[in-house]
């Protein structure tokens, strides 16, 4: 069972959702079964409330995997990532917004991106304390209220993200290009890209193009698409084989395959293990 849901007021200008999930009706997976993780452009933090620690693989030929962390801050990706499904886990997760990674964890955005880190390395030991807090409550309501409450504890008086850094994510959403964002700053290009990693973690190129992946994820959920070329032409890529090689650098699999394996949440895509996506 999943549970989302908006922060409360004092959380919201940083964190965009939160979310428990529990083990209800939850079976196991088939041995070895994993999933692509499909990048969103945000830092997500989870805090898995059982002994199971998330586990990773550095490719599809890697069948041993390395486990990281009950408690993670996974950092902005640029491509998807692949994680062991095989057992069922409850956590508590939160997506964060642009800007935040230095207010919440101390760090910058660029420090966390492209991996994942154990919380304790961020928080010491009050890592360990807020997941036995999390432990400790009745429900998964109550979860998610302890949850807030941890992060809301954590915030300081205002929003420090560079003003510049907000705009540039207000246009990007609006689909305007790089270049024209850069020559509105007032910056130069390459102090707007250093200001941009701090705060994102990513390039505003890597950025811009996760963006409109995003827009694509979204155009895929509704009628079955007629024409690729003519849906690619529709975001904005400059033909079918561009849209085509971007969708698998992000999804891991073509856009065919994404439609055929209907993902039950947008960004995670089931594979199965014995037939791994060709690269």
């Amino acid at each position: 069972m999943l549970i989302a849901r908006k922060p409360g007021p004092a959380l919201q200008p940083f964190v965009k959702s939160l979310w428990v999930k529990t083990l209800t009706n939850l079976q196991p997976s088939a041995a070895g079964a994993r999933e692509h993780v499909v990048p969103t452009g945000d830092i997500h933090l989870v805090i898995r409330l059982d002994d199971v620690p998330l586990r990773l693989f550095n490719g599809a030929t890697d069948v041993t995997g390395y486990t990281v962390s009950n408690s993670i801050v996974g950092g902005a990706r640029s491509a998807f990532y692949i994680r062991d499904i095989s057992t069922p886990s409850s956590s508590v997760g939160a997506q964060l917004y642009p800007g935040v990674a230095e207010i919440l964890f101390g760090t910058s955005a660029a420090e966390l991106s492209e991996r994942h880190t154990g919380l304790d390395d961020l928080w010491g030991s009050a890592a360990g304390l807020a997941r036995e807090q999390l432990l400790e409550a009745a429900n998964p309501e109550r979860q998610l209220a302890v949850f807030e409450e941890l992060l809301t504890a954590r915030l300081p008086v205002e929003n420090g993200m560079h003003p510049v850094i907000a705009y540039a994510i207000e246009q990007f959403a609006a689909a305007r290009d790089v270049h024209t964002v850069v020559q509105q700053s007032g910056y130069s290009h390459r102090h707007f890209i250093a200001l941009f990693r701090r705060d994102m973690g990513l390039s505003p190129k890597t950025y811009h193009r996760l963006r409109r992946f995003q827009r694509v994820l979204a155009g895929m959920a509704g009628p079955r698409v007629a024409a690729w070329a003519d849906f690619a032409a529709d975001y904005g890529y400059s033909d079918h084989a561009h849209f085509h090689r971007e969708f698998r650098e992000f999804a891991g699999v073509t856009p065919e395959a994404y439609r055929k394996i209907a993902p039950v949440f947008t960004h995670h895509v089931a594979i199965d293990p014995a037939k791994p996506p060709r690269a």
